[in-house]
């Protein structure tokens, strides 16, 4: 299998999909010529031409209504909003309208499209381009939410959302657009929605992370290992619909769990995690749940590394709770 990286297998991706179905097209700022502001989309404008990889104007509301309109009409779009935290002036369109046209027409009308965005921070962005927005996705129901951790899953990911009826927030982890690589498997390769996977098992607590910050939570757990704490580490891939079911099987196993995350604690995906642990697992626990996040505050600039969970920060959660 050959080595990529996350934007090549994302770009691989989008490729094998649009030359399997006509219906596919790319839109965003600077997709076309460009190849986009990280490189993801580049060469598909080559191959596929200005009809099906369309440069839009910098209006994600605009962007955002134009895909809506090319779902309801038969085509798949895969829009690019060039950041996550430019995703707010389209958030009407995606809430009010994209989330609710597949209940509202009784199935009649899908609105079958993905929306791609780079998220999290670790380059440097300060507060505008560093945010990471799941939670207020996952809240609005209609909506499914993916953030891939390695360049295979990204593939495997991106083209099951492409093929899912529903609409699918893409979230990308910038961070490691580049930095993480690995072994894609070639051609068609779809990872199924709904699934986590167990990166690394373990016995005496669980941890669970996506996207970035799975890397710092598998440096966490193999420092833990060095003082005899031997951790099951989990990646989401798809944070909803939750695969609840392998995390509940791996806190029965571990009895304490820490889950980590880049958005801020306050109402972030890590409080719904623990809600529902304590509802399904609550006598397997032998530890209170801990949850390891950015801050309550904007995502600030000179002090990036301070805000992001990193290993140095999961790892005291870590030993806290196993030898609680």
């Amino acid at each position: 299998m050959p080595q990529m990286n996350m934007v090549q297998a994302i770009n691989d991706a989008l490729r094998i999909e649009m030359r399997r179905d006509h219906r596919v097209v790319v839109l965003g700022e600077d997709v076309g010529k460009v190849g986009g502001v990280f490189r993801v989309t580049q060469g598909l404008y080559d191959e596929f031409g200005d009809d099906r990889v369309i440069d839009t104007p910098l209006s994600e509301g605009g962007i955002i209504g134009t895909a809506i309109g090319m779902a309801l009409y038969g085509l798949v779009p895969v829009p690019e909003i060039q950041f996550s935290d430019f995703i707010f002036p389209a958030y009407d369109q995606i809430v009010s309208e994209l989330a609710k046209y597949r209940y509202r027409s009784g199935g009649e009308y899908p609105a079958k499209l993905v929306i791609r965005t780079p998220v999290g921070g670790g380059i440097r962005g300060g507060h505008y381009h560093s945010q990471s927005p799941e939670a207020q996705f996952i809240h609005v129901a209609g909506l499914k939410v993916v953030c891939p951790a390695s360049p295979a899953d990204a593939k495997g990911l991106l083209l099951a959302s492409i093929r899912d009826p529903d609409p699918v927030l893409f979230f990308e982890p910038k961070r490691i657009y580049r930095a993480a690589k690995g072994e894609v498997p070639e051609g068609d390769f779809v990872v199924p929605l709904g699934k986590a996977n167990v990166v690394k098992p373990g016995v005496h607590v669980t941890v669970i992370a996506w996207g970035a910050m799975l890397y710092e939570a598998l440096e966490a757990s193999n420092q833990a290992g060095k003082q005899g704490i031997d951790c099951e580490v989990i990646d989401l891939r798809t944070l909803w619909p939750l695969d609840i079911d392998t995390i509940i099987a791996s806190v029965k196993k571990t009895g304490r769990v820490v889950v980590v995350h880049e958005a801020p604690k306050s109402c972030g995906l890590g409080g719904e995690i623990v809600s529902l642990i304590n509802e399904k697992a609550f006598l397997h626990l032998e530890a209170p749940p801990k949850r390891v996040t950015g801050f309550d505050t904007p995502f600030p600039y000179t002090l990036e590394n301070e805000y992001l969970p990193l290993a140095h920060r999961i790892l005291p959660a870590i030993v806290e709770t196993a030898r609680y």
